[in-house]
């Protein structure tokens, strides 16, 4: 009886010609050396390393910033708002995409900041790249076109650079370098929301204004 059901087994299990297959794990597969991976700490042993080792997270802290940087100082945050208000003056809901107005203020942007950041990668990336110059001095230089670029666009209005220094109680500067970056960054937020919100009811007023002319003909023909 068993005989016959393992000869049936045998018979039905596998067509005419093919091959059995095979469960086992082969020894070549099996015999693979895997790296062993660990993760350890060893305490400094001068104070130059501990030195490069805050430098380095500071780069990475900077690097997580870099998009918040892109926004903040560089002339995006007026085109995005500027775009944005000319949007909502057209009543356009999803055309364009919010994706696309960026792509737009994204581009204008680099057109604009072009020679800032010619002027740092001159400046400050390729002397570093090079060896010629330590990571402090990289950034010295490459904080410095930023600085001019926004203080050019405060266009003279230093109202937002006194309040700062009034609330940081710091004394009168006496010329720009001696404005800390940390006023000056904020000073230029400031004064770009307010240029940024200028344009855009400038733009939206003439569309207010035609809505108010249609609305009137509307009325005044009892169609409302």
């Amino acid at each position: 009886m068993a005989a016959t059901a393992q000869s049936s087994s045998e018979g039905s299990s596998f067509p005419e010609g093919s091959t059995r297959g095979n469960t086992s794990m082969s020894e070549r597969i099996t015999g693979i050396d895997f790296p062993n991976v660990t993760f350890s700490a060893t305490s400094p042993r001068s104070g130059k390393e501990v030195a490069f080792s805050v430098q380095l997270l500071l780069l990475l802290s900077l690097l997580t910033l870099a998009p918040s940087l892109l926004i903040l100082v560089t002339c995006f945050l007026r085109f995005s708002i500027v775009l944005d208000f000319i949007k909502r003056a057209l009543s356009l809901q999803q055309v364009p995409p919010t994706a696309v107005l960026n792509g737009i203020a994204l581009f204008m942007t680099l057109f604009c900041m072009w020679p800032t950041f010619k002027s740092m990668y001159d400046n400050a990336f390729k002397p570093l790249s090079n060896n010629e110059i330590t990571i402090e001095e990289a950034f010295d230089k490459a904080e410095a076109p930023v600085r001019i670029f926004m203080y050019r666009q405060l266009d003279g209005d230093h109202s937002y650079v006194r309040t700062f220094m009034s609330m940081a109680k710091l004394n009168k500067p006496k010329n720009f370098s001696e404005v800390p970056t940390y006023i000056l960054v904020p000073s230029y937020i400031l004064h770009e929301l307010t240029v940024a919100f200028k344009i855009g009811i400038m733009l939206y007023i003439p569309f207010i204004v035609i809505d108010m002319v249609v609305a009137s003909i509307l009325m005044s023909m009892g169609m409302m």
